[in-house]
């Protein structure tokens, strides 16, 4: 229950930082590809991956916590996430 619930954070955390990078800053195919990313964390796109290739995504802990490693230094670092939220903060 605890990692479901971990990772239907993790999964909303990714996905929002997918929606800023697509919607400022310019980087929608980087957005894009943060927000498919971030559908692996969540429990029906795994059902739906399941279903089409055999293999449940819970098994690779380990792949989801790269994955994870790798979507925060892509935001922080590559994507420049707090400009981007500064961005999106005045033009509201």
């Amino acid at each position: 229950m605890a990692l479901t619930i971990i990772s239907w954070i993790f999964g909303l955390a990714f996905f929002a930082i997918g929606i800023v990078n697509t919607f400022w800053g310019g980087d929608t195919g980087f957005g894009i590809f943060i927000v498919l990313l971030s559908l692996v964390y969540f429990l029906p796109a795994n059902e739906i991956f399941h279903k089409i290739t055999g293999y449940r995504l819970p098994q690779f802990r380990l792949l989801k916590i790269i994955l994870g490693i790798f979507i925060i230094w892509a935001a922080m670092g590559v994507g420049e996430l707090f400009d981007k939220i500064e961005m999106m903060t005045k033009s509201f």
